[in-house]
């Protein structure tokens, strides 16, 4: 199968244009827009739902930006910014702050008043009991915001790749306008198998940094925006 012939020459994987290099790039890429991401909606999304205001925001905030059509948002800041990494950087942050935002808010606001009412009673105060209580008991549905953002920005930082930057998505845009058929299925399978791996190490680090009881509980809760949502409807 072509595909199979080009992921495994060995030209491919060296060059200034070869998958090693391409893939360092992606990764670059997703490392950025993350801490710029998570600079931005974490803390933002744990005061919100420390204080419980602003939380019907943050569901009409997170819905409204996952809406946003990807390729015409990189288009359109491509229009307005030209040529560079500037354009790409900034819609791949708008993509990933809904989740981060949203796990974060759920994360907070549904942690047990019993425990928070506890924490107040021992002297803490509003930050105190952020930091020290519910942070801590939020870290799984943080962790899975985390997550789902890095995955939806490894997928979108290969169409990123169509208003010139570089990438994995390279190989998928380029083999598309030479009809390079092994390019483009080479390169959506390393583009699969980078977010396969990228949501099992994230997935190795949630085990390690949260406790076995609060996995548990937080099990059945897969989606965070629905918590929010549930959140949202307990708050009122």
């Amino acid at each position: 199968m072509s595909y199979l012939s080009w992921l495994f020459s060995a030209e491919n994987w060296t060059g200034p244009d070869g998958i090693l290099v391409r893939l360092a790039e992606h990764l670059g890429y997703t490392a950025l827009t993350m801490l710029i991401a998570m600079a931005i909606a974490l803390p933002l999304g744990a005061w919100i739902g420390h204080t419980g205001r602003g939380g019907v925001i943050v569901v009409g905030l997170a819905n409204a930006l996952r809406a946003l059509p990807t390729l015409g948002l990189l288009v359109l800041l491509f229009l307005f910014v030209g040529l560079g990494l500037l354009g790409p950087l900034i819609a791949l942050v708008i993509i990933a702050v809904p989740p981060l935002l949203a796990g974060t808010y759920a994360g907070v606001r549904n942690v047990d008043p019993a425990v928070v009412d506890a924490a107040r009673g021992m002297g803490m105060r509003g930050p105190e009991v952020l930091r020290k209580v519910e942070l801590p008991n939020a870290l799984p549905l943080i962790v899975g915001g985390i997550r789902s953002a890095t995955l939806q920005v490894v997928s979108t930082a290969t169409v990123a790749a169509y208003v010139g930057i570089g990438g994995l998505g390279r190989f998928i845009i380029d083999g598309l306008g030479q009809r390079d058929f092994g390019a483009m299925i080479g390169g959506s399978i390393l583009v699969a198998a980078l977010a396969v791996v990228a949501d099992l190490v994230l997935g190795g680090l949630q085990r390690l940094i949260v406790s076995p009881g609060l996995q548990q509980r937080a099990g059945p809760r897969r989606a965070p925006l629905r918590l929010v949502r549930s959140g949202e409807a307990n708050a009122a």
